[in-house]
């Protein structure tokens, strides 16, 4: 019966195996999934807005959730042109990190390899705390060179 439950409740997956970011294990949902930054999120919604701006019945109708979402995004985005946003992409797809660890080292901004290890457990184990700065690193001075 707990078994059962635990199922129907999503914590397990079908293989009995438990789901956890911690050791990369997502549901079967999420393996084709793509992963944005939260300023990519933003270009996609400044996008979306400019367009419903075209058209001032559409702007009155615009969601609650649309707009707490532009509130979010506003407040908590990191890199404010396509060249940054590409240029971190880049870089932290060249360090062979999972879509799930790149998407939080890049929304997240930790400053210290202490930091990262523990808002993301799985890149412990793969990697040494002086390359992780040396991440951490890269990622500021394409934030600092932003324009």
């Amino acid at each position: 019966m707990a078994a059962q439950s635990q199922q129907q409740s999503g914590t397990r997956s079908s293989d009995n195996q438990e789901e956890g970011a911690s050791e990369l294990q997502f549901p079967k949902e999420f393996e084709n999934a793509e992963t944005l930054l939260i300023s990519e999120v933003q270009m996609l919604l400044d996008h979306r807005k400019k367009k419903l701006n075209e058209s001032a019945e559409e702007e009155q109708e615009q969601s609650e959730v649309f707009t707490k979402t532009l509130n979010y995004r506003e407040r908590f985005s990191k890199f404010k042109n396509r060249e940054t946003i590409a240029s971190v992409r880049s870089l932290l797809i060249q360090k062979k990190l999972h879509k799930f660890e790149l998407a939080a080292l890049a929304n997240l901004c930790p400053e210290t390899a202490e930091e990262v290890k523990s808002l993301i457990p799985s890149l412990e184990a793969r990697f040494e705390d002086d390359e992780l700065q040396q991440i951490l690193d890269d990622i500021q001075t394409k934030r600092s060179f932003q324009y």
